[in-house]
């Protein structure tokens, strides 16, 4: 359900929990349909101007017997209303155990509602654990594309294999998404997406290529600048080549927002509000997730778990919604006062409480923390000043001690977390302090770094000496474009750092640039 305690927490701490403020939080609660909009008949004999599948096909959120299978009807991508008309469409889907499609084996139709941007959400049930499948939709006289998917093993299964990668930071402007092209030759069976899946500002000259629109605000921003993601080919066929877990960071709403606050200086919360409820509903309407992440406004639930077997137990969190202002003005700053302040959280109360409970309850062999913001304690100034991101889990550095000491104290088997947003690539000891490296080694951070944002980027920074001497939990740091490929087994976790040596125009080189490896058992990465 809503974290509306939290959020109200939040606004009443910030001193913003005005009576304007309540009707408009009302209002954009309002303004998301009711599950069963979803499920009403629709035309049956729909006529398109052109291909209705413009977007693609899309898988989600699997466990053992189900998989999310995603469409959204969209003749005229680029078009807020995606060019269909205010009438519901009927879509037929089918799910078979062969490519070809002639082994059918689940089946059904399915309400394309204006309300929901005319987007397709199946949870498509009865299928067995472990295996692949292959699904296709169609709309009036119009077939998609084929996707493949697959189910995950079953809860007590003992799975020796696990193969995926993670992936975050995809700016349209900033360069081709060279790196699906090359990861959809990976053979994997899921791939995570950490966040900044699109980018909210206004399009801009001289770029490898433009935003389409102004900085989005209203629904139909975030529907058009979706819907132009969702055009770039190799991303339309990673999606059609394994199922995804998604959750966002802060560019699919807006930079650096924090909770019911603005990025922005100067932003009233009212309307910071109704701008958030309309890029959650649209982030809905493009995702592959199920019906418990239909957004109510604001409000949307997104954390959540997944479970490989025994191998692994994916927690899957958001680090946006729940967080309170970061501390010092968003600049960085030394950990002081006010980064240790015990009221300041990037999880909220309820998900923090859920996310130990997770970690506590697991029997799983390594359990995965994918999250969006650098968890290490890395000082990026050198000498006796010290710099900690304020936007990253140092600037709630008590919250983040204190997660990392119950997973030490509990002795939580194997934990990894896997992060994004920065641009760069970096692997990390985590202690509970990080400041103290006589002091034991309690999980292992993996950080990706982006498909594109921020350019080409660089093997060696000028200042990777001095960085690496500064802070001895970090044992990698790259900030070159890419991925990261990572393998699991019952024995060890290895992480490849696959780069792309030009994302400035086509057919860029993909090379692992770095492997890491875990041994189960032993917190902390070595070279492979």
């Amino acid at each position: 359900m809503l974290e509306k305690p939290d959020l109200y927490d939040a606004l009443r701490h910030e001193g913003r929990l005005t009576r304007r403020l309540v009707l408009a939080y009302c209002a954009a609660l309002a303004g998301i349909p009711a599950l069963q909009d979803q499920a009403r008949a629709g035309q049956t004999r729909p006529r398109f101007a052109s291909d209705p599948f413009s977007l693609g096909v899309a898988s989600g959120d699997p466990d053992a017997r189900s998989i999310v299978l995603w469409t959204r009807l969209a003749p005229r991508p680029l078009h807020p209303d995606g060019g269909m008309s205010r009438a519901p469409v009927e879509v037929t889907w089918e799910v078979a155990e062969d490519e070809g499609m002639r082994k059918v084996v689940r089946k059904g139709k399915a309400a394309a509602t204006p309300q929901l941007g005319h987007s397709v959400h199946v949870e498509a049930g009865g299928l067995d654990p472990d295996r692949w499948y292959w699904y296709r939709f169609r709309a009036g006289d119009a077939e998609s594309p084929v996707g493949r998917a697959r189910t995950l093993p079953e809860a007590g299964a003992a799975p020796d294999r696990l193969r995926f990668a993670f992936a975050s930071c995809q700016h349209w402007e900033a360069g081709l998404f060279t790196a699906y092209e090359r990861m959809a030759d990976d053979d994997l069976d899921l791939v995570l997406h950490l966040g900044d899946y699109i980018y909210e500002g206004a399009g801009r000259e001289n770029q490898v290529r433009k935003h389409a629109g102004p900085r989005l605000s209203t629904l139909a921003d975030y529907r058009v600048r979706y819907s132009q993601y969702r055009t770039d080919p190799h991303l339309q066929r990673m999606h059609a080549r394994c199922p995804w877990f998604l959750t966002w960071d802060d560019h699919e709403v807006e930079n650096n927002y924090a909770g019911p606050i603005s990025g922005r200086r100067g932003v009233d919360t009212a309307a910071f509000l109704l701008q958030r409820a309309n890029a959650y509903r649209a982030y809905y309407e493009m995702m592959p997730l199920r019906r418990r992440s239909v957004p109510r406004g604001p409000d949307m639930q997104l954390y959540r778990k997944a479970s490989f077997g025994r191998l692994a137990e994916f927690l899957i969190l958001d680090t946006r919604q729940y967080r309170t202002d970061q501390p010092n003005g968003d600049q960085g700053s030394d950990l002081n006062q006010a980064a240790l302040n015990p009221r300041g959280t990037l999880l909220g109360r309820k998900q923090r409480r859920w996310l130990q409970d997770s970690l506590a309850d697991s029997r799983a062999t390594w359990n995965v923390l994918a999250q969006q913001v650098m968890m290490a304690l890395v000082d990026r100034t050198a000498g006796e000043a010290h710099t900690y991101s304020m936007d990253q889990w140092p600037g709630y550095a008590d919250e983040r001690m204190a997660l990392v000491r119950f997973m030490a104290e509990r002795r939580v088997a194997n934990p990894v977390v896997l992060a994004g947003d920065i641009h760069s690539n970096w692997v990390n000891d985590l202690r509970v302090d990080d400041r103290k490296p006589e002091t034991p080694v309690v999980a292992t951070e993996f950080v990706g770094t982006s498909i594109t944002s921020g350019g080409n980027g660089t093997d060696r920074p000028a200042n990777l000496e001095t960085l690496l001497a500064e802070n001895p939990a970090v044992r990698y740091h790259n900030r070159q474009r890419g991925y990261v490929r990572c393998t699991l087994t019952p024995a060890s976790w290895q992480s490849d750092y696959v780069v792309v040596e030009d994302i400035l125009k086509p057919g860029g080189k993909a090379l692992t640039r770095a492997s890491f490896v875990v041994e189960a058992g032993r917190p902390g990465a070595k070279r492979a």
